[in-house]
């Protein structure tokens, strides 16, 4: 079947490149380390020796960790140079609005198409091929990434033309999902100030008022203490949650939430929980 490249082998990386394996596409793989790259090519993928040969192929995937990993790849390294006309670049990846455009007039200088295209899902959707996939950039290129979206997601949003849309609705996303965390570690503080069993009161909330992933899914961390293994670091969501801030300062709105989510995730980071689930900036509450 079609061929595709798959850049970075995290996390995140990983599951989507064995999903399309198991869908029976060839697959190029490529990583800065070699064990996750072994696992996959074990599994009948194919390793590219340089991201430069990975992008040879006529769809790339590239899922890494951040605006800084981006760019080294793809705009500081030359790379952009070295690859044919008409290939197609998928960033999963969750970055900035700003280098958005950036790599998007990078790649369009070198007739490389790009699509931004950051997902919605922690690692047991990936590994479900069930993310919900925020798609960004010219319809055509788009479609050409449809097939290998609908093995790796459950429901692809076309958002807009320009890719930096796409990345702007992910970091608005994921800034809601800090301040429900925000807000449901204020509420289970107080609940136990009260004398209330804290798993009770989560389970009440998310069977009536809050139903969903994000309130079940968070809260029942947030009662049982349980920050590991962390689904999504500290780390990370302070970086997203910067990215927001970056972008509500582009466009002149305010974000006061954001302001009081940056001192939680800085006091978290600072008492040594980066590695920790993001979920433990509830731990920030005063008891």
């Amino acid at each position: 079947m079609s061929n595709i490249a798959v850049i970075g082998l995290g996390a995140m990386g990983r599951p989507i490149a064995r999903n399309l394996l198991k869908a029976g596409h060839d697959v190029v793989v490529w990583n800065r380390s070699d064990a996750h790259a072994e696992q996959l090519v074990a599994a009948g993928a194919r390793r590219a020796a340089s991201v430069a040969e990975a992008m040879h192929s006529p769809v790339v995937f590239s899922v890494l960790s951040d605006d800084r990993a981006v760019a080294e790849t793809f705009i500081d390294s030359g790379v952009l140079s070295q690859i044919p006309g008409g290939t197609v670049h998928v960033n999963l990846a969750t970055v900035s609005a700003d280098l958005a455009r950036r790599v998007g007039a990078a790649h369009a200088e070198v007739g490389v198409g790009y699509v931004a295209a950051p997902v919605f899902g922690r690692v047991p959707v990936a590994e479900a091929g069930a993310l919900n996939i925020l798609a960004a950039g010219e319809d055509g290129l788009i479609d050409r990434a449809q097939p290998f979206f609908d093995v790796i997601g459950s429901r692809t949003w076309r958002l807009g033309d320009r890719p930096e849309q796409a990345n702007i609705v992910k970091i608005l996303g994921n800034y809601l999902i800090a301040c429900a965390i925000q807000s449901l570690g204020e509420a289970v503080s107080l609940a136990e100030g009260a004398g209330v069993a804290s798993g009770q009161f989560v389970e009440l909330l998310t069977s009536t008022l809050f139903p969903g992933a994000v309130y079940a899914g968070y809260g029942s961390m947030i009662a049982e203490r349980r920050y590991q293994p962390a689904g999504f670091t500290t780390v990370l969501g302070r970086k997203d949650l910067h990215l927001a801030l970056d972008a509500a300062v582009d466009h002149d709105v305010p974000l006061p939430i954001g302001q009081l989510l940056r001192v939680a995730f800085d006091q978290a980071i600072a008492d040594g929980r980066g590695a920790d689930d993001w979920a433990v900036i509830a731990e920030q509450q005063p008891r």
